[in-house]
């Protein structure tokens, strides 16, 4: 009964928040391109999915995915599995969370390629792109930048170096990337960082940031516990403009020998 109250007040909540959308979209569709929907039962129907998908999901947040992100921050950064040893006077390094950032690194790799925004972007790239750009590397590359970020993310909390070096560094190299990159797919690059952070990963990284925070001595959760969303926002864009640097330098690299067996 507990929770189909919790479901029940979910639903509620979450058409509260869906309602806006709706009627913008209701407005604009009657009233200014003053058309008919088409296909209204459709419409409907997947509407009503969506409330009850996203019902489900906040409520499987609440109960699975954060408490789970958090257990695995606090048993990876307990002092019992990091120093096994009854000498309690050993201080802790951040080498001894190597754990830690590999855990940060494969959570953030599984996340996100199974990321439903990012699937649908990689697939209309490579629609777009006449299959010259394939949404599978594309998905890859930004889940390996997701890995790195999450990773690197998971260092800084344990070693309280301040987020904006971090940022400051990563932009930098943004930007020395972009003057470099094939313009064809800066756009596309930029753009990965965003839909790389969505409704399965945005959760996930947050409890285990919170939990990373909250566990380590001498570390705030509300001032270390985020910006790890901000290292996987990041690090996909790197990761996709070095894809498409790579692939641009093997493309050329492949022309010349072309030319030359066509010579011959």
């Amino acid at each position: 009964m507990e929770l189909l109250n919790e479901l029940f007040s979910t639903l509620l909540s979450t058409i509260y928040d869906v309602a806006p959308i709706i009627f913008i979209i209701a407005f604009f569709q009657l009233f200014v391109i003053r058309r008919p929907f088409f296909r209204l039962n459709d419409l409907i129907t997947g509407m009503a999915y969506v409330l009850l998908g996203m019902t489900f999901f906040l409520v499987g947040l609440d109960k699975a995915l954060f408490p789970l992100g958090s257990a695995m921050a606090q048993q990876l950064t307990s002092p019992d599995f990091i120093n096994p040893s009854t000498d309690q006077s050993i201080s802790i390094a951040w080498q001894d969370y190597i754990w830690v950032y590999i855990f940060g690194a494969c959570i953030g790799f599984a996340t996100t390629l199974a990321e439903p925004a990012l699937i649908v972007v990689a697939i209309k790239a490579q629609e777009i792109s006449g299959g010259s750009i394939k949404a599978r590397y594309l998905r890859l590359a930004v889940s390996i930048g997701v890995a790195i970020g999450i990773s690197l993310g998971a260092f800084r909390i344990v070693s309280g170096i301040e987020l904006h070096l971090f940022i400051i560094a990563g932009y930098v190299i943004v930007i020395i990337q972009t003057m470099f990159s094939p313009k064809l797919i800066i756009g596309l690059a930029y753009d990965s960082g965003g839909v790389a952070t969505s409704t399965v990963t945005v959760p996930v990284i947050t409890a285990l940031g919170i939990g990373l925070a909250s566990t380590i001595p001498g570390r705030n959760p509300l001032l270390d516990g985020f910006g790890l969303i901000a290292f996987a926002c990041l690090f996909p864009i790197m990761a996709v403009l070095a894809y498409a640097q790579f692939a641009d330098w093997t493309s050329r690299r492949a022309s010349p020998k072309e030319t030359e067996q066509e010579g011959e």
